[in-house]
């Protein structure tokens, strides 16, 4: 059994429909990245996967239980954190304040405390005192992904962390995953960059106006069948 399923989700924006049955599967100890171009639904994915856009209890499946219906608190006290696009920290706040928030939603025991984000982030120790937004672009969507982990989730959802991002920067993050998958976090990265998805996933789903148009581990993944799922032609 999958650790986090979608089965036929479908979302709306008002008279909008933005997802159309979508089916991903997630296993313990896994990392799958989505891919699809911009407008391709995969934003309203991680939105529905983490309660911010509530659906039918049985579109979403966590270790077995239904959580489709539940809101994103509830969400997020079962075990999966959200490191939203945009990086979305608070200004009035430290990094270490920023940080902390993340264990309000789930305060439990395990790997992740103020000093293993620490000591996966050196610099953050550095910034610590200062405000979580007068920090780069790269240094903040550390401070986001460490606030996640603050939490000690089971399930990491990554929504287009290296959006903006020099790709000097990007690969300081990203080498960072096999660490907070190796502390027993499974994780799914939403990326625009397939390059960068194929890299660091076990598997790959790419999405176009809603629906998933291929999957596959990313070595059976030919270039054209990508380009085609991705762009449509």
């Amino acid at each position: 059994m999958a650790l986090l399923e979608t089965r036929n989700l479908t979302a709306r924006y008002g008279d909008f429909q933005a997802l159309f049955g979508v089916g991903i599967a997630l296993d313990q100890g896994e990392t799958i990245a989505v891919i699809g171009a911009n407008g391709a639904g995969k934003t309203t994915l991680m939105r529905s996967i983490s309660g911010v856009l509530a659906n039918r209890a049985e579109a979403v499946l966590f270790d077995g239980e239904k959580i489709g219906a539940l809101a994103a608190p509830d969400i997020v006290a079962r075990g999966i954190a959200m490191v939203p696009e945009g990086r979305k920290l608070f200004a009035s706040l430290s990094v270490e304040e920023n940080l902390l928030i993340g264990r309000y939603g789930r305060a439990v025991d395990g790997h992740w405390s103020l000093d293993t984000v620490y000591e996966l982030f050196p610099i953050l120790r550095e910034r610590r005192a200062n405000p979580g937004t007068a920090l780069s672009g790269g240094q903040q969507q550390m401070v986001a992904i460490g606030r996640a982990l603050m939490s000690n989730p089971r399930v990491l959802l990554c929504d287009e962390i290296s959006l903006g991002l020099a790709p000097v920067v990007i690969k300081d993050i990203y080498a960072a995953f096999p660490r907070i998958r190796a502390a027993g976090a499974s994780i799914v990265v939403v990326e625009q960059d397939i390059g960068q998805a194929l890299k660091v996933a076990d598997r790959v789903y790419c999405m176009m106006e809603g629906q998933i148009t291929l999957s596959g581990a990313p070595a059976a993944l030919t270039r054209e069948a990508i380009h085609a799922a991705y762009f449509g032609h």
